[in-house]
C-alpha cells in the first residue's frame, strides 16, 4: 500500500529523516519504532502530507502521494486537537465532514461507535470534562469513522487504563481484519508483539532495522534458556557446556539463566545434567522487541 524511498527531511541544522526507505503491505499492521526524536513522527507528517520531504517519493498504492489520498488515511496524532469547550457529538461530526460524510451518514457512524465503546451519553459532554483515557476514544473514533484504508496511530494507548486499552486494541484488529491497514507507533513493546506484523525501527533519522516480527526475534536468538532443576550440582562442572547469566535456589529447585555456548546444544547439556539432577524444565529465551529494541539502539549510540 506505502512505498517509502529514500525520504530526506532537514530542519535548519538538523537532519530529521536521512535517506529512509521502507514498504508497508496492504492489510498488514506495521510498527514504526525509535526513541524520542528519532524521526518517526517526521515520517508521519510526509505521510499525512502535513509537510513533505526534501527529496525522495512516497507511493500509495502504487501512485505518487498527493492530495487525493487525505481521504483515504485516517491519523491519531501523539499530541491531541480535540477543542475543549466543544460538545463531543458536534465535534466528531465537524471533523467527519470534513472527510466528506455527510451529516445523515456521519450521524449514524457516530452512534454505532459511540454504543460500541459504550460512549453513548456522552453527546453533550465537552471534553475538557473527560480524562485523558476518555478523550482519547474521542479521538479513536474520530480517526477511524470515514473507514480509512491506511490508518496512522502514534501512541494509541497512552492515558489509558488496562481495561480500556485491551478494549481499543480488540477494535485495532477487528479494523485489521476487516481489511484497514495500519501504522502503528508506540514506546509500548508488548504492544508490537501483540499487534503488528512487520516493523521498522528509526534512530537519529536513519533505519537500523526492519523486517517481520517473528523473523526479526528468530534471527535475534542468541541461545539463552532457562533451566530449572533438583539436586545438588556444582555448575562450574559444565562451564564449558554453558555461562550461568542467573541463578536462584527456591524450594530446593535451582533456576539457571544461562547461555548456552558456540557449538554446544541443549542436548549436550541435557545429556551433561541428567546423571546428576533431575531435571524440571529447559526452555529457551527468546529475545523480546523490548531487548532487541535497546540492543539495536545501544549498538548504534556506541558507533563513533
Amino acid at each position: 500500500m506505502l512505498t517509502i524511498k529514500n525520504i530526506v527531511k532537514q530542519y535548519a541544522t538538523h537532519r530529521a529523516l536521512d535517506d529512509v526507505s521502507l514498504q508497508v503491505e496492504k492489510g498488514k499492521i506495521f510498527g514504526l519504532l525509535g526513541p524520542n526524536g528519532a524521526g518517526k513522527t517526521s515520517l508521519i507528517r510526509i505521510i499525512t502530507q502535513i509537510t513533505g520531504p526534501d527529496s525522495g517519493e512516497v507511493l500509495f498504492n502504487g501512485e505518487r502521494l498527493n492530495v487525493e489520498h487525505i481521504s483515504q488515511i485516517g491519523y491519531l496524532p501523539e499530541e491531541r486537537g480535540l477543542y475543549k469547550k466543544m460538545e463531543i457529538g458536534e465535534q466528531v461530526l465537524y471533523l467527519a465532514k470534513l472527510k466528506g460524510l455527510s451529516t445523515t451518514e456521519a450521524t449514524r457512524r457516530i452512534r454505532f461507535w459511540f454504543e460500541k465503546l459504550e460512549m453513548a451519553d456522552w453527546w453533550k459532554k465537552k471534553v475538557e470534562d473527560l480524562s485523558k483515557g476518555m478523550q482519547q476514544k474521542v479521538q479513536f473514533v474520530a480517526t477511524v469513522l470515514h473507514q480509512p484504508e491506511l490508518i496512522i496511530l502514534d501512541e494509541p494507548f497512552s492515558g489509558f487504563d488496562p481495561v480500556n486499552a485491551d478494549i481499543i486494541k480488540n477494535e485495532i484488529l477487528e479494523l485489521n481484519k476487516a481489511g484497514a491497514t495500519f501504522i502503528f507507533s508506540t514506546h509500548r513493546m508488548e504492544s508490537v508483539e501483540e499487534l503488528c506484523d512487520n516493523i521498522a525501527l528509526i534512530h537519529r533519522s536513519k533505519k537500523i532495522l526492519d523486517g517481520p516480527v517473528k523473523e526479526i526475534r528468530e534471527q535475534y536468538r542468541n541461545n539463552t534458556f532457562w533451566l530449572e532443576y533438583e539436586g545438588d550440582y556444582n555448575v562450574e562442572n559444565s562451564n564449558q557446556l554453558f555461562e550461568v547469566l542467573q541463578a536462584e535456589t527456591v524450594n530446593g529447585k535451582t533456576q539457571l539463566k544461562i547461555r548456552i555456548r558456540e557449538e554446544q546444544t541443549a542436548n549436550q547439556v541435557l545429556s551433561a545434567l541428567l546423571p546428576h539432577v533431575s531435571i524440571n524444565r529447559l526452555d529457551e529465551v527468546i529475545p523480546t522487541m523490548n531487548d532487541i529494541f535497546i540492543q539495536k539502539v545501544t549498538q548504534q549510540d556506541q558507533k563513533p
